[in-house]
């Protein structure tokens, strides 16, 4: 038998994933958050969060192999993109730390240790990316390499630290904000969109800990004499690449799925409005004039109002004591109180159609003969006008509705034998 040996970088060549692939959809959070930070530009987090994602696409362009080359071909100094995009990283991790310790205590909190926190983010990440470039320029590295300079140069005087710090420093910013993340996960009360947005990034960050291990991992196994640059080059960027859609996806979830929810919560009200506007239309023979560029807040604001327009002079038809007798059958065939006034009301604004349709004046006359013979002489309607959406949802069942109107108008012997 003959066992053919797996060669790891052969198998991961199959999962790589394009770097312009996280840049779309780093760009995309970017644009989806801009008019937000653009409008509320004042906001101290929104321009963190907008910096961080502008942070997130340079690390992409600039740590693309093309991108690499351009620039240093454009510098005429071999590798100079290796502390360039070091520097993007560091300062990408610094800014990650800053807007998770913003966000976790709220710009409310302005305690010392938060002011503390945050003074040793900015003087720490800002020292390294300084570090990074002094020991560039103490190094030699005259041949350019585009994929794989991590593991090239790993053991090279001065490059050697170089590498090794900006690894170390974006595994400490990793696994800090990973663990301030899981930590706000736990908290009671968080937002379904903003816990689901926080479970991605904590993933996100946790599959950089897996970049920086693979890269430290083969890092120190070129100290040893060992090769293990398929870790470097062919595992850790498609990890960084997931790495980044995850976090990427997380920033735009509690947004775009708020956003998403009340846009369709406002559909929903719009629509379940449909029955009642339809028979207040017919009532009143028009119904709301349609506008090309509304959008569905201002659709659903002339919708009710339309309803309550017609509702009000209605509901001088209203047989107040039909409407009590409707809500009582609503209760003996066994629906909620809720869905029994619900029920009631439309057993009477049905009624109500009906009577004005015979007789387009009750018998009590107009709304002035009501103002004179007293607020009690008219059906109150205050209820009537809030509860127009539970009405609505009631007239889609015209069965409920009619064995609550046939056991509330039948006289009372025969709901009384059929008891």
């Amino acid at each position: 038998m003959t066992l053919l040996a797996l060669d790891p970088s052969d198998f991961l060549s199959e999962f790589y994933i394009s770097f312009w692939i996280p840049t779309a959809v780093l760009t995309a959070a970017l644009v989806i958050k801009l008019p937000t930070i653009i409008r509320l530009w004042r906001d101290p987090l929104l321009r963190a969060v907008g910096g961080l994602l502008l942070l997130a696409c340079g690390v992409f362009v600039f740590c693309t192999p093309s991108t690499i080359a351009a620039v240093n071909r454009f510098t005429g100094v071999p590798n100079i993109s290796a502390p360039w995009c070091y520097s993007l990283i560091t300062a990408f991790c610094g800014s990650c730390l800053l807007l998770i310790i913003t966000w976790r205590n709220g710009l409310s909190d302005r305690s010392a240790a938060t002011r503390r926190a945050m003074r040793w983010v900015v003087s720490v990440y800002s020292g390294v990316v300084v570090a990074l470039w002094v020991l560039f320029l103490l190094a030699d590295a005259p041949v350019e390499r585009l994929r794989d300079l991590d593991t090239y140069y790993a053991t090279t005087p001065f490059m050697r630290e170089e590498i090794l710090l900006y690894l170390v420093a974006h595994a400490v910013a990793c696994l800090i904000t990973s663990k301030l993340i899981w930590n706000w996960v736990r908290t009671e009360g968080l937002d379904a969109w903003l816990r689901w947005g926080l479970k991605l990034l904590g993933a996100g960050y946790v599959l950089n800990l897996i970049f920086d291990a693979s890269k430290l991992i083969a890092v120190v196994a070129r100290w040893f004499g060992q090769d293990l640059d398929w870790l470097s080059t062919n595992l850790a960027p498609p990890v960084a690449a997931l790495s980044a859609i995850l976090i990427a996806v997380g920033f735009i979830l509690p947004h775009a799925g708020q956003y998403l929810h009340d846009r369709w919560r406002v559909r929903l009200a719009h629509r379940e409005l449909r029955p009642l506007y339809q028979l207040m239309r017919s009532t009143s023979g028009e119904g709301v004039p349609f506008v090309l560029r509304a959008t569905p807040e201002l659709r659903l604001t002339r919708r009710e109002t339309f309803i309550r327009d017609v509702l009000l002079p209605l509901a001088r038809h209203i047989d107040t004591g039909l409407n009590r007798r409707s809500y009582d059958a609503a209760l003996d065939l066994g629906h909620p109180p809720a869905r029994a006034r619900a029920l009631a009301a439309a057993v009477s604004i049905l009624d109500a159609t009906e009577a004005k349709a015979r007789d387009p004046e009750p018998p009590w006359g107009s709304p002035q003969d009501l103002e004179a013979l007293g607020e009690a002489a008219g059906p109150d309607t205050t209820s009537l006008l809030q509860e127009i959406a539970a009405v609505s949802r009631a007239l889609r069942r015209p069965d409920d509705i009619e064995a609550v109107r046939a056991r509330a108008t039948a006289p009372a012997e025969s709901v009384a034998v059929h008891d």
